[in-house]
């Protein structure tokens, strides 16, 4: 794995683009920021292997899988006779990105996470893995990108119960690298700390001392204030070396990806795809304000800005018009808000289906909008002009 930045913005601001790459020679390159497309026992909710191919290619190729969501799967050792999970998933191309925690099916458990391993809450019961359980998930999978196993706390737990994820953390990851037949090689060092700044610097300072790839800032979207997260992503980041990848888990919402980028991060994991496929919502924000929008360095006024609309409401059950005009996607080339209105209110599943390809797409257009503003030096009008427009539509809706 090889990482590179190849634009920062200017002005003191922390925001960058880059290019991961992936395998031998040159590999395949991602550019960055960039989403991890979250994942049920490897593939995405409602998306299938065929269907995987009408998404943006090289963009959709990032997936984060949960190496704990195969704990009651197939035995370790048939995953790994069939060649690992990108073998036996049918995605040979795809880049995976292993973490023992989502927001899915495998929640932290803090309060049962002890000495010998991390506790999550899994839909057949609350499952402890130790890190000697969780490296032989790893070496049997087979992904391309691994992170440490991590003792991940809320923001509500006391100093002394921060400095205990802290040391756990950081002992779990020494012996992860040391079990890996890589050395770490293509690992990612995972950074916690609650909501104490100290911690978090202090985990960060010494993660980076380890023979790790990049990092992944784990603990966010655990009760922790917009606020308290400015801080402690800055935090992180000013302690980490510029020429690694940092990924952070939980932060989905636009605004959150707006704020991750503007702090230094490079990579996204989020379920945020996920439930609004599942609430029956489909994305409809503008996502190329950059070519629209910003002419000779301002940022002119187009209207219309409301992020989401829910699909189940009676309003749309004669709406003839597509989900999003300008789309591409193969929902919006196909089908009608009517036609989608009907198949969440008769439970069909051809409707999280066809949502769920509308809103990765367009996320996906998202991310590539944020790294044009990068590229251009206008990512912080971007930001602006984006959290100025939802406030404005929020501010309308409530009055």
């Amino acid at each position: 794995m090889r990482f590179a930045v190849t634009k920062v913005c200017g002005g003191g601001g922390k925001a960058r683009a880059g290019a991961l790459h992936i395998g031998g020679g040159g590999g395949i390159g991602i550019e960055t920021p960039a989403l991890l497309l979250s994942t049920r026992k490897g593939l995405p909710a409602f998306v299938s292997c065929d269907l995987l191919a009408s998404l943006p290619l090289l963009d959709s190729l990032l997936l984060h899988v949960c190496p704990t969501h195969f704990i009651e799967g197939p035995p370790l050792q048939t995953i790994s006779n069939i060649g690992g999970l990108h073998r036996m998933l049918g995605l040979p191309d795809h880049i995976l990105v292993a973490a023992a925690s989502d927001s899915i099916e495998s929640l932290p458990s803090s309060e049962a996470t002890n000495k010998f391993g991390a506790s999550f809450e899994t839909p057949s019961g609350r499952r402890l893995v130790k890190p000697s359980d969780y490296m032989e998930l790893i070496s049997c999978m087979k992904p391309n990108i691994w992170a440490s196993l991590a003792d991940e706390v809320p923001a509500w737990v006391t100093e002394k119960r921060n400095k205990i994820s802290v040391d756990r953390t950081l002992r779990w990851l020494d012996t992860c690298i040391a079990l890996d037949a890589a050395s770490g090689r293509n690992s990612f060092g995972v950074i916690v700390g609650g909501s104490s700044v100290e911690q978090r610097r202090l985990c960060a300072t010494e993660v980076s001392k380890r023979n790790v790839s990049g990092f992944w800032i784990g603990g966010f979207g655990l009760g922790e204030s917009i606020e308290e997260r400015c801080g402690l992503l800055n935090a992180v980041t000013d302690c980490l070396p510029p020429e690694k990848p940092r990924l952070v888990s939980r932060l989905g919402l636009p605004e959150e990806v707006l704020e991750g980028v503007a702090a230094g991060i490079d990579l996204f994991d989020s379920t945020y795809i996920y439930q609004l496929t599942m609430g029956g919502f489909a994305l409809i924000f503008p996502v190329d304000m950059v070519e629209r929008e910003m002419q000779n360095g301002m940022p002119t006024n187009s209207g219309g800005d409301s992020t989401k609309i829910n699909l189940r409401a009676t309003t749309y059950r004669k709406d003839t018009s597509r989900l999003f005009d300008s789309c591409t996607c193969f929902t919006c080339q196909n089908h009608t808000r009517a036609y989608l209105n009907h198949l969440l209110n008769v439970h069909e599943m051809l409707a999280q289906i066809l949502l769920e390809i509308h809103n990765t797409h367009h996320y996906l257009r998202f991310f590539r909008s944020i790294r044009e503003a990068i590229k251009v030096g206008e990512f912080d009008l971007f930001r602006q002009q984006f959290v100025k427009k939802r406030r404005a539509h929020i501010s309308t809706a409530v009055h």
